[in-house]
């Protein structure tokens, strides 16, 4: 049965095909705020280095903090609304729990309200500072189409999803984000344990520090090799069978175009820094609010 982060990633793409002929029609611009607040790309690249110079960890926080943004209900910041008394929030539903990173888009959004006040939204600074946290830890750059607006209120947490034209190679690509970041010994303790596809010295490493019960929330890199490196070293790690996750080693089992797509990113760094692009061009596009939809939130955390 495919693990639950496939199963996220395949529903988040599936959308991002279904609805990106709407969204490339909501006027979204790389310049969109050249003469509102031309500092603005400026300012969110500050804060995110300054974050991750502070904190390395935290470049692979924003890049998850934007791919769960964007699955819930599309690109437009509801994940970071806290949980009022008539309205629930995303935050507290499970997949969001361990999600990090709010203070330092509130810090980023702070400067902006400074510079240019009422202008730039908080799904914009989402979506820039993934870019921006990618290429500060060494992976590709791209150009962000921006004018997204933040969304009014919560809807359910739920959506339904489109698989036509869904790319596999999509799917392979965008796990490609496991190359920085950690994860806790609760969400590997079945691999490290259960699983026969993984190399027995690997497990035995980190069940030294991942018991059968407790350690719970022990870290380790999803990347042994090059953990605060955007590169392709994730990719080496699946041949090896050194996958932290079981949802990580999946990619690279018994699925020949999977197996196929791997061994292609791991010979041509340079073929999955493009296709890892273009996922996240598509991501960015989910369902998105323009124009005189939504709007641009003084504070992220709140509805205006």
């Amino acid at each position: 049965m495919a693990s639950n982060k496939i199963l996220c990633l395949s529903l988040l793409l599936a959308a991002a095909a279904a609805t990106l002929a709407a969204a490339t029609g909501g006027k979204l611009s790389p310049a969109y705020y050249s003469t509102t607040c031309p500092k603005a790309l400026a300012i969110v690249q500050a804060g995110v280095v300054a974050a991750i110079q502070k904190e390395t960890r935290i470049g692979a926080s924003l890049l998850r903090l934007h791919f769960h943004d964007c699955f819930v209900n599309g690109c437009e910041a509801s994940i970071l609304l806290d949980e009022t008394a008539s309205i629930a929030t995303e935050k507290t539903a499970v997949p969001n729990q361990s999600v990090r990173g709010y203070d330092v888009i509130d810090d980023i959004k702070a400067e902006l309200e400074e510079a240019c006040p009422g202008v730039v939204s908080c799904a914009d600074i989402l979506t820039l500072a993934a870019r921006d946290s990618v290429v500060y830890l060494g992976g590709p750059s791209w150009e962000v189409d921006l004018g997204r607006k933040d969304s009014l209120t919560l809807t359910a947490l739920a959506a339904s999803f489109s698989s036509q034209g869904l790319s596999f190679r999509d799917l392979i690509s965008l796990s490609g984000g496991h190359t920085i970041g950690v994860a806790r010994c609760v969400s590997f303790r079945g691999h490290i344990y259960n699983d026969s596809d993984i190399d027995p010295s690997f497990a035995e490493s980190l069940q030294q520090i991942c018991p059968r019960s407790g350690s719970d929330g022990v870290l380790a890199p999803l990347d042994l090799k090059t953990p605060t490196h955007f590169d392709n070293c994730y990719y080496r790690n699946l041949l090896r069978k050194q996958g932290l996750l079981h949802s990580d080693q999946e990619l690279f089992s018994g699925n020949s175009e999977a197996n196929s797509i791997v061994r292609t990113y791991v010979n041509q760094p340079s073929v999955f820094f493009k296709d890892f692009v273009q996922g996240m061009i598509k991501m960015g596009n989910i369902k998105l609010l323009t124009g005189s939809q939504g709007e641009v939130r003084t504070d992220c955390r709140k509805v205006n």
